[in-house]
């Protein structure tokens, strides 16, 4: 029977994200990473491959990455619309992005939007004023909130 495959969140050391992509190439894992965040990885994978590499990382004493958990330290399934828009606002390449912390629950206010034109064309997120700049606040449920640089009222839509 096959594996249902989900996108997980891991957080890596700041000098082992190499190491952990080269490990997770060797298990044929799927993930997403990039340049502004590195130590935010997004792997593509079954539940089962997440405690195999989990383990393997326990029994071996690397300690090179950790896996998001809920309250019952089951991985968080971080959902696909999530991901997409993640990486619509990462590959941007943009200055002026920043993670504003690992509780992105407490931005979630103010207008939900998505932006229409532009190099963030796509992502949808919330209106949060930061430094005295209406910006973008794009969640990973459980994992992370990022805000981009500033996006003029006209590239915006109320959803």
């Amino acid at each position: 029977m096959e594996q249902e495959l989900h996108w997980y969140a891991i957080k890596t050391r700041w000098n082992r994200t190499g190491q952990v992509c080269d490990m997770l190439d060797r298990k044929g894992v799927a993930y997403y990473t990039q340049k502004i965040f590195p130590s935010f990885l997004f792997v593509h994978t079954s539940e089962q491959m997440v405690g195999k590499i989990r383990d393997e990382e326990y029994n071996n004493g690397f300690r090179r990455l950790f896996f998001y958990t809920d309250k019952k330290h089951n991985p968080i399934v971080v959902p696909d619309n999530e991901i997409e828009v993640f990486r619509i606002v990462t590959s941007a390449a943009q200055t002026g992005l920043e993670i504003l912390d690992d509780t992105p629950e407490r931005y979630q206010t103010g207008d939900k939007v998505r932006v229409i034109d532009g190099p963030f064309k796509g992502a949808e997120g919330y209106i949060k004023r930061i430094k005295k700049d209406r910006r973008l606040v794009v969640t990973i449920s459980g994992v992370v909130a990022v805000a981009t640089s500033y996006i003029p009222p006209e590239l915006l839509e109320k959803i």
